[in-house]
């Protein structure tokens, strides 16, 4: 059977062709039925391993599925959001996306639910944490793909050389810590990265540890609550204007930088995920890892972060984009692309086989993290708003002549309101 993978460098016809033989739902060679799955790149070189891993998955499938052909379409990360987007706005949506949100989608009702693709234990092997953040009003319709969490990081040699003997677990214990850093001419005691890269990551880490977080129990938003206000104060006060973040402002700092510089053993602490770490053991950089800590102990949870894969309705193909995503969910498949890409599978006997494998001994610290962590609130269609407004706004609140309590009311009432319209 003929599958189709078009990747970055495809052209713009043959992209197009692509997705109306989606819409259309043509089907080739001797295919009942041909599936389209858009998918997005995590090969951070530039190679073909995402490529690979689904053409091996896929080919794998249809020896056992000789009625079914998988058509992927692999795409980078800053594009298959957006390509994606404009496939379903041309009635053309593919049968199978696996990209980073879904909310919109479920709420115009173009997705169908987990329960109306998945059997009853695959859909039950999801991490409880996952099921939630994939949920619209109580209903399941994004699919966690992959998943990772965020924890502290140091530098163990720029830590003895300056006289630390622990990482911290409270919040004086990291101000103390940067400021020994500091005097031994580290460049960036903490880098707290609040740049428009990923500004919302690094400002949800803050607040879990101050105690809150971006919405409540009930889902509402709380940007601008008691808690988080103090937080951004204490960040500030402790951190900022006591000059231990370094060079560069907060809010000019993006994350890309702020972990090439960790990479360059240039930072004592920031917040990392997975694949920092790897990278910064390969530039040989003895990295330490423990939760972010709180402000009197134990932060209230770790942040995590989940992509989705979802199946459309429009084609109508419930029955065998359903029998295809129990296979992408068989352990194996799972444990592949997880540990494949230095990241954590999203299911329960997935993760238990990863934390008992010693070759995956360095994502041990993420894995413990992961059951007990927090995500973005991505099952409201005004997140990618919200998320665009602290992006682009929260590093003020950080800046000298600043007032953190102002900034995040701001940026509290442009949620309500976004929340309104939801």
């Amino acid at each position: 059977m003929q599958r189709r993978f078009l990747g970055l460098t495809a052209t713009i016809a043959a992209l197009s062709a692509a997705a109306v033989l989606a819409g259309c739902g043509v089907t080739g060679g001797d295919s009942d039925v041909t599936l389209s799955l858009v998918a997005a790149d995590y090969d951070l070189n530039g190679g073909d391993s995402t490529e690979k891993y689904w053409a091996d998955l896929t080919a794998a499938y249809e020896a056992e599925h000789p009625g079914v052909d998988i058509d992927v379409r692999i795409e980078s990360w800053d594009d298959v959001d957006r390509k994606v987007a404009d496939m379903v706005e041309a009635g053309k949506a593919p049968d199978i996306a696996q990209i980073g949100a879904y909310a919109d989608y479920a709420a115009e009702g173009e997705l169908y639910t987990a329960d109306e693709l998945l059997t009853v234990p695959v859909q039950a092997n999801f991490l409880v944490p996952l099921t939630t953040a994939g949920e619209m009003r109580r209903v399941q319709y994004g699919l966690p793909f992959v998943a990772s969490t965020r924890l502290l990081f140091y530098n163990k040699k720029l830590f003895a050389d300056a006289g630390i003997t622990e990482p911290p677990t409270t919040w004086a214990e990291l101000a103390a810590a940067a400021k020994k850093l500091k005097r031994d001419k580290v460049a960036y005691p903490f880098a707290l990265p609040l740049g428009p890269e990923e500004a919302q990551a690094e400002t949800m880490m803050w607040l879990l540890s101050g105690g809150d977080g971006y919405t409540d129990d009930a889902g509402r938003y709380v940007i601008d609550s008691d808690r988080n206000v103090r937080t951004f104060q204490w960040l500030k006060r402790e951190l900022v204007d006591a000059g231990l973040t370094g060079p560069v402002a907060p809010g000019k700092l993006d994350r890309k930088a702020a972990f090439a510089a960790f990479a360059r053993g240039e930072v004592g602490m920031l917040n990392g995920h997975p694949s920092l770490a790897q990278e910064a053991a390969r530039k040989g950089v003895e990295v330490g890892m423990v939760p972010l800590p709180g402000a009197d102990g134990e932060a209230r949870a770790t942040m995590g972060v989940a992509d989705w894969i979802m199946g459309f309705k429009q084609n109508g193909h419930r029955k065998e984009i359903g029998e295809f995503l129990d296979f992408v969910f068989s352990d194996t498949n799972v444990l592949k692309f997880a540990g494949d890409n230095n990241l954590l599978p999203a299911t329960v006997s997935a993760s238990n086989r990863m934390q008992a494998d010693p070759a995956y001994a360095a994502l041990a610290p993420f894995l413990q993290a992961l059951p007990n962590s927090r995500l973005y609130p991505v099952g409201k269609t005004s997140w990618a708003q919200v998320s665009g407004t602290i992006k682009k706004d929260i590093g003020r609140a950080v800046e000298p002549s600043a007032v953190p309590g102002t900034v995040l009311g701001r940026i509290g009432r442009e949620a309500t309101a976004a929340e309104g319209a939801e």
